[in-house]
């Protein structure tokens, strides 16, 4: 099986990768509109598939099942805060940013607030997100290529960053949206392909939406409905019930809405998905393009609490109680990762699976395959360190459980191979669409409109994809360094958009008496606020729990404060400062006008 497996995984991954270059080849660029907006001429259906690639990211495929597995009910946080944000883009945003008609985000709060300054603030807030952004879409190819590929998940980024690297220097968006709605179609095929026979094997139905509310047919829990046996499952574990909204042991009301609203904000005031409406024919088929993604976002977003319950309940069946030294082939292979690990602390050499961390320090023990391979045994590292009070003595990652699930179910390898493909592709996509924006920010926001305004188009077309070759590099090396879980990385990623970008552009676009002074104290308010939150209780103080955070208000979630402080901020100042010249403040009134003809803006310099 392993064989096979490993076979279907390397001619999956190799026809889609070929594909990838073969497209990024034929789409090559040769001047910046090309490489920023793809020429402005993507159909609105093929763009709104590229933006859903784009959009569903590691976080998506790899990560958000693996947390509503684990998290239950208090988990359709991703699927809210991420759905809804992408309404808001929608109907909020993306049709009057693509009216105004700058390349990039930047260039749009540099003209509408009529300042170099407020340009460079932008253009800082959008290479911070992005690469907090990009660190977990790294992480999730090193996940995949460690396990699939049986290499060194630093390899596995490495071998990310160069593929990214061809598509993205060579093609820019041209080429990186054309690849996207390659990724999409591999990745949303992966993720239904085993989702649907998953649910045909466990309840006999074959939509894995019906499934999700339908009963077992076969095995121990035969009878009953699938949500009612996982209850039942982890109330005989002492876990708090998979449906319970906010009982015990699960996140709070509070904490609950400000990760959702910071979800949805900060989706809305993503740069890389923002800039993909730059790139269609029309502010017409920037509308189109946002209801072809929305649907095809649906697709995916519908079946992972399916998928989140399958893995659960077929994780838990296969292992708890079992002996260790029988343990299926599937936890044999994903232990060579350290991505799931057992430790006998009560010495009857059965896996025991409880509440609790089965380790004092779990992050310490993600190894690597090098690092296991050298120690030995794989569950041996593990007992270097003192284990956790408790009965648990399992560690599961929350990142393998869509990758794992094919194999926990025992579907045929040619399967297995094609969820490591379409996780690669979620990844890779994001990735490339993230380290435009970063390019871009650099070449063109930085350099061309700010620096060097009399840089040829020719060099600036040379400099941004040396900004892109550069930020690879970097990306690759968070890859590396992860610093959490892909769900959680990317949830920052969202908290410092939601507190810098959405604010400023909602503001931009609605309140004409929004002025520069107030944009830029705004957004840095804002993001050095919800950066500071983060980087304290996730390092400095990374053991304090809710009644040390503010409000109770998680890291993940404290961009929804942030969001009102630079709300607030904005406001304030703008009111107490001059109000914005003439000629913005028609451009803001055209922007809202399906009649009204932009005009164009004054030079500022501030």
């Amino acid at each position: 099986m392993a064989e096979d497996i490993r076979f279907w995984t390397y001619l999956m991954v190799a026809v889609s990768f070929a594909i990838y270059i073969g497209i990024a080849i034929v789409t090559r660029v040769k001047n910046t509109e090309g490489f920023y907006v793809a020429g402005h001429g993507v159909p609105a259906i093929a763009n709104g598939m590229a933006t859903g690639a784009d959009w569903m990211s590691a976080a998506s495929f790899i990560s958000m099942a693996g947390l509503i597995s684990f998290m239950g009910y208090t988990g359709s946080i991703y699927l809210m805060g991420w759905t809804g944000g992408y309404v808001l883009l929608a109907l909020l945003l993306a049709p009057y940013l693509r009216k105004f008609g700058k390349f990039t985000v930047p260039d749009f709060v540099g003209d509408r607030y009529y300042s170099s300054t407020a340009r460079l603030v932008a253009v800082f807030c959008a290479i911070f997100v992005s690469f907090t952004y990009v660190a977990g879409q790294m992480r999730g190819v090193g996940v995949v290529f460690s396990r699939f590929l049986e290499i060194e998940v630093n390899h596995g980024v490495i071998a990310g960053m160069v593929l990214v690297f061809i598509y993205a220097v060579l093609g820019g968006m041209k080429g990186i949206t054309w690849t996207q709605v390659a990724q999409y179609c591999v990745l949303i095929v992966a993720f239904l392909i085993p989702a649907v026979a998953i649910s045909m094997k466990m309840t006999g139905n074959p939509i894995p939406q019906i499934g999700f509310g339908s009963k077992i047919v076969e095995g121990e829990n035969a009878g009953l409905y699938l949500l009612q046996a996982i209850d039942e499952i982890h109330r005989e574990l002492g876990f708090p019930e998979y449906t319970a909204t906010f009982s015990g042991g699960k996140k709070s009301m509070i904490d609950v809405l400000c990760i959702t609203l910071a979800l949805m904000v900060g989706t809305a005031g993503l740069p890389h998905v923002i800039v993909r409406f730059y790139t269609t024919k029309s502010v017409r088929a920037a509308r189109y393009s946002a209801f072809w993604a929305l649907l095809f976002i649906a697709v995916l977003y519908t079946t992972a609490p399916a998928i989140a319950a399958f893995a659960r309940v077929n994780m838990i069946q296969t292992l708890n109680e079992k002996s260790y030294a029988e343990r299926p082939q599937w936890f044999r292979s994903w232990e060579t990762t350290g991505l799931i690990a057992w430790i006998d602390k009560n010495g009857d050499g059965a896996i025991q699976y409880a509440p609790g961390k089965p380790f004092d320090d779990v992050p310490k023990y993600r190894l690597d395959a090098a690092e296991a391979r050298v120690l030995g045994d794989f569950g041996q590292p593990l007992l270097d360190n003192a284990p956790a009070e408790g009965a648990n003595e399992l560690y599961v990652d929350r990142d393998i459980m869509v990758l794992a699930n094919p194999e926990i179910a025992q579907l045929p390898a040619w399967v297995v191979g094609l969820v490591a493909a379409g996780g690669l592709a979620a990844a890779l996509s994001t990735a490339a669409g993230l380290l435009l924006v970063i390019s871009s920010a650099v070449s063109h926001d930085l350099l061309k409109r700010t620096l060097m305004p009399n840089m040829s188009d020719k060099h600036e077309l040379r400099y941004a994809r040396g900004a892109a070759a550069v930020a690879v590099v970097f990306a690759g090396l968070l890859g590396i360094y992860p610093l959490g879980f892909v769900a959680q990385v990317v949830a920052f990623a969202f908290g410092l958009a939601a507190s810098s970008f959405f604010p400023v552009i909602v503001l931009g676009v609605f309140w004409k008496r929004a002025t520069r002074e107030g944009a830029i104290a705004g957004m840095l308010s804002g993001i050095l606020f919800t950066a500071g939150y983060i980087v304290y209780f996730k390092t400095i103080n990374a053991a304090a729990g809710a009644d040390e955070w503010f409000l109770g208000i998680s890291p993940e979630g404290i961009g929804t404060i942030g969001m009102l402080i630079c709300f607030a901020v904005t406001v304030v100042v703008s009111l107490l400062t001059k109000e914005p010249p003439a000629d913005v403040q028609e451009a803001v009134e055209a922007i809202r006008s399906p009649y009204g003809e932009m005009p164009k803006p004054a030079e500022y310099e501030i």
